[in-house]
């Protein structure tokens, strides 16, 4: 079984892999670079991660060529606050053309529910509807404190924890609770006025 994976930088996604790896998937790693200190860190991990099952290497993306466009139309249009869903659905958007380039029959995400603005319910279910591959969750149910035990028994926590610049993109007041209708509007001016 083969399946893409959407890898930062950060705690929760080597987690999710190193579940899937476990569960006997052949993982492609995609991560979006925003920086070279994030994109040397996602190579750290994949080391780490290769001695747990059949890790290829990652896919980089430019974010700033495949996103920072939509940002700048998002905040054109007085829709900055939109932008983490953006960012997560053009994600999955990349990762399922990436996989059904490779063959593969999933995504896999470190989402754990609620942990952060694009987390919630409504915004999982917006975001996922940029994918027509299954998207697995293997931390969905989990706390923190869960999954930070298993990137420490796994040897990834502290890689996860170098210091790192944060994400430049991020608005102030993130959609928390993001309406289905309303995204799909934005979604297709954007797509009028060829950002997306």
């Amino acid at each position: 079984m083969k399946a893409v994976a959407l890898l930062s930088s950060g705690i929760d996604s080597p987690v999710a892999i190193y579940l899937m790896l476990r569960k006997g998937f052949e993982v492609t790693p995609v991560h979006f670079r925003q920086s070279g200190t994030k994109e040397s860190k996602v190579f750290e991990l994949c080391e780490v991660l290769g001695k747990y099952g059949k890790l290829n290497e990652p896919v980089i993306v430019d974010a700033y060529e495949e996103q920072a466009p939509v940002f700048s139309k998002l905040a054109e249009i007085g829709k900055g606050k939109w932008t983490c869903l953006f960012c997560k659905w053009t994600m999955l958007r990349k990762a399922c053309r990436i996989g059904h380039e490779i063959g593969a029959e999933a995504i896999v995400t470190g989402d754990s529910l609620g942990q952060v603005a694009s987390q919630t319910l409504d915004n999982l279910m917006i975001i996922s509807s940029a994918s027509d591959l299954p998207i697995l969750r293997p931390l969905i149910g989990m706390d923190k404190e869960e999954i930070v035990g298993i990137a420490r028994e796994i040897g990834t926590f502290e890689v996860s924890i170098e210091p790192e610049e944060p994400c430049p993109f991020v608005p102030r007041y993130p959609v928390v609770r993001g309406s289905l209708g309303e995204f799909e509007r934005i979604k297709e001016r954007l797509m009028e006025e060829s950002a997306l």
